[in-house]
């Protein structure tokens, strides 16, 4: 009989990763951000949330024996200006490719970072998406 496995939350786990990594990095376009895994309800350019990072799982291959799945992240980050919101993005997907954690496990850069305006609020925004090879647990 198989194991019984399941994988972690790789959204909460690709959000904490660059809640952590980022927390007092020196650049300044970096300063103040918050990551989330929800887009933000107000996206007002006169609101003082800016920037934001977000972590979203797009898509999760198991493989057969379920020992691995490869899943791709998608971080969206909305920023001051155009410029700012690329090299936040830059960073961010930096810091996911060099993370080698217990959940995510060997990211690689898939697209991006590209540029976009939010079409709601009109506030720049940069997007990538990365794949990780994620570790299951097994239960029983």
């Amino acid at each position: 009989m198989k194991p019984l496995t399941i994988f972690p939350d790789v959204q909460s786990a690709g959000a904490e990763v660059l809640r952590a990594a980022l927390a007092g990095r020196p650049e300044a376009f970096a300063g103040g951000v918050t990551i989330g895994t929800r887009v933000p309800g107000d996206r007002s350019p006169e609101l003082p949330h800016l920037p934001y990072v977000l972590v979203r799982l797009d898509l999760t291959l198991p493989h057969s024996s379920m020992a691995n799945a490869r899943c791709t992240l998608r971080v969206a980050v909305w920023h001051e200006d155009a410029d700012q919101a690329h090299d936040l993005a830059m960073l961010c997907q930096g810091l996911l490719l060099v993370h080698d954690g217990t959940v995510l496990r060997s990211v690689r850069p898939a697209t991006g970072p590209l540029a976009a305006t939010d079409p709601d609020s009109d506030i720049d925004l940069s997007t990538f998406t990365v794949i990780a090879n994620v570790r299951p647990t097994v239960l029983a």
